[in-house]
């Protein structure tokens, strides 16, 4: 039995970043870009007005001043000519400031009255123009090293991008495994029940940049689990669920070993998740997860999650442990590290009574994990603890 500091190491040296692929930029959110992507233009492209109002010479600007209006710039129509002495041109946002000009008078600060216009005696002393590249420049490079986000798909957009280049999705094969298991929507037997791992597996390796495909329930024969295992073959990461426990493991681990299963660990010193199991199988890498529902989901917070992002090119732990206090004591940890599920209050971390592997519902009401180390001692109230937040 390893720590999970070493099993995490051993899990992450089973997978490397994918290849990329170029996609439309209207795909592209929550994708991660394979490279900098650079500007193709300067935004604005030209100096720009901030505001509606009238372009004029800043030099000539005084309370009371008079100009001639003799033109106007729009948003996409510019004015043609060049601002002289005395002269305004009517302005709206957005619209390019002729040559000449260099300072724009809002609306509320005039008085017009046909071509002309009376700068009023209390002045805004703002010059409302946006300088040629004040958001970026052409070349500027952009590299989030994160899933895009709709801003950030914007700015791609502004740059001048239609397509870009992104990490391949990892192709992740789910696999729940047990006589007893039929899937959601089905009647179940009267010694069986609802399989859930695999979905949530499913909606963790989709949030997480991957694409999950949930086989087919592996029956608890060779031959069953041969034939999904036929399934999942050209998937990056196969995820096996339930038999990895003692008793029945040789079962998962039989099947893989005659596809080559070059075995990494088996077995983590965690609490939810001893059970668990990793390596190399035709190609792919492969991590058996118990099946117990909350071990399943948190040995994926804890290990799936980390190399789906190596996958795709990331660093990978985007959520890096935080701290806060205890709402309420804890008693001293055992000798396996301990993810307990809490809840975040005004006071701090309180642990949930129930910490069985099998609740569901104290998962789902859960707002974080408290990480306890192995051996840890007795937590007072107001002590800081680690946690990861879900």
């Amino acid at each position: 039995m390893i720590s999970v500091a070493e099993a995490r190491e051993k899990v992450l040296s089973l997978v490397a970043p994918l290849g990329s692929e170029t996609v439309p930029l209207s795909l592209a959110a929550g994708r991660v870009l394979a490279e900098p992507v650079r500007a193709r233009r300067t935004q604005p492209p030209f100096p720009a007005s901030a505001m509606d109002g009238y372009a004029v010479e800043n030099a000539a600007v005084r309370p009371g001043a008079v100009f001639e209006v003799i033109g106007e710039a729009a948003a996409g129509r510019g004015f043609g000519g060049t601002l002289g002495k005395g002269a305004a041109v009517r302005i709206f946002t957005g619209a390019p400031v002729p040559p000449g000009a260099d300072r724009v008078i809002i609306q509320e600060d005039v008085e017009r009255r046909g071509d002309t216009i009376t700068l009023a005696r209390d002045l805004d002393t703002q010059t409302y123009i946006r300088p040629a590249g004040t958001d970026f420049a052409q070349d500027d490079s952009f590299d989030p090293a994160r899933p895009l986000r709709p801003s950030d798909i914007a700015l791609l957009a502004a740059m001048g991008h239609g397509n870009v280049d992104v990490m391949r999705r990892p192709e992740v094969a789910i696999i729940a495994t047990g006589d007893e298991l039929v899937m959601p929507g089905e009647t179940p037997g009267p010694d069986q029940i609802v399989a859930s791992n695999n979905f949530g597996l499913k909606a963790m390796v989709d949030a997480a940049g991957g694409h999950g495909r949930i086989l087919p329930i592996a029956r608890d024969t060779e031959s069953s689990l041969a034939a999904v295992f036929d399934l999942a073959r050209g998937a990056d990461l196969v995820i096996t669920i339930g038999g990895a426990s003692v008793g029945d493991h040789d079962l998962v681990a039989r099947v893989a070993e005659t596809r080559g299963l070059e075995r990494a660990f088996y077995k983590v010193a965690m609490r939810p998740g001893k059970p668990l199991m990793a390596g190399r199988m035709d190609g792919a890498a492969m991590i058996g997860l118990p099946g117990n529902p909350v071990s399943s989901m948190v040995c994926g917070l804890v290990f799936v999650r980390p190399a789906l992002r190596v996958m795709l090119g990331l660093a990978p732990d985007a959520d890096v442990q935080r701290e806060a206090p205890l709402a309420a004591a804890l008693p001293a940890n055992g000798p396996r590290a301990h993810y307990m599920r809490a809840m975040m209050e005004p006071a701090g971390l309180r642990a949930h009574e129930r910490q069985d592997s099998a609740l569901l519902t104290v998962l789902a009401g859960a707002d974080a994990l408290i990480i306890r180390p192995a051996h840890d001692r007795a937590r007072a109230i107001g002590e800081r603890v680690p946690y990861l937040a879900l």
